[in-house]
């Protein structure tokens, strides 16, 4: 079996999933390390032929196919489909996870709110700006899922204010949920970094004493 116009990094990848050899030339065969696969075959993706390996020697690879119906939507796709193994990728190194569905910021958000009346001057509004803006992430799960955001975070904030700590928005069903019950977990990892790049770029925009704008050119 022969296959046409196979680029390098395939014919390098397909080398490492099935334990074959790459070699230039066939003088001494008795030399090389053959792959193995179970099933070798041709497919049709749409209006595409594809060569498909099953059961490869190295069971930890595989391909994941992409379809949109433009070229915006198959770049969102892509996009998406690499955050979400960057993210997989940084959980299995650090294993520790959080509580998601927003529970994780809402109690961030408590806790921030039990420092603004023990603190004197302006820092007391940063405070509670800061908690405000923790709970901007609730918020916005509940709108990008059409649900009424309002409604959802006030009855998520009163949950944590009697003490569920670990109710969260469920997001099938738009209403609260036990975030340990429902298995709905986010990488540690993950979340210390997004709070860090807020905090670093908040402070930085506060740095900024004043903003010199240059005057529109003369197209006259």
């Amino acid at each position: 079996m022969a296959i046409e116009h196979a680029d390098f990094d395939g014919v390098d990848r397909l080398s490492t999933v099935t334990g074959g050899e790459l070699v230039s030339t066939f003088d001494h065969p008795e030399l090389v390390t053959l792959g193995e696969a179970e099933l070798i075959e041709e497919v049709m993706i749409g209006e595409q032929r594809l060569i498909r390996f099953s059961g490869v020697k190295s069971g930890a690879a595989c391909s994941i196919v992409l379809r949109g119906a433009s070229s915006h939507v198959l770049d969102e796709a892509e996009r998406s489909l690499h955050d979400a193994l960057a993210v997989l990728s940084q959980t299995v190194k650090e294993t520790r996870v959080t509580l998601g569905g927003g529970c994780a910021e809402m109690l961030m958000a408590n806790a921030v709110d039990k420092l603004v009346p023990q603190t004197e001057g302006k820092k007391a509004l940063a405070i509670e700006a800061f908690a405000k803006a923790l709970r901007a992430l609730p918020t916005t799960l509940a709108d990008n899922g059409g649900y009424d955001s309002a409604e959802l975070v006030q009855q998520l904030r009163v949950a944590h204010h009697g003490g569920n700590s670990t109710a969260g928005l469920d997001m099938y069903n738009g209403t609260l949920g036990d975030m340990d019950e429902l298995g709905i977990f986010e990488s540690f990892k993950l979340k210390e970094h997004v709070l860090l790049a807020a905090a670093e770029a908040s402070e930085v925009i506060l740095r900024v004493d004043s903003i010199v704008r240059c005057a529109p050119r003369d197209r006259g």
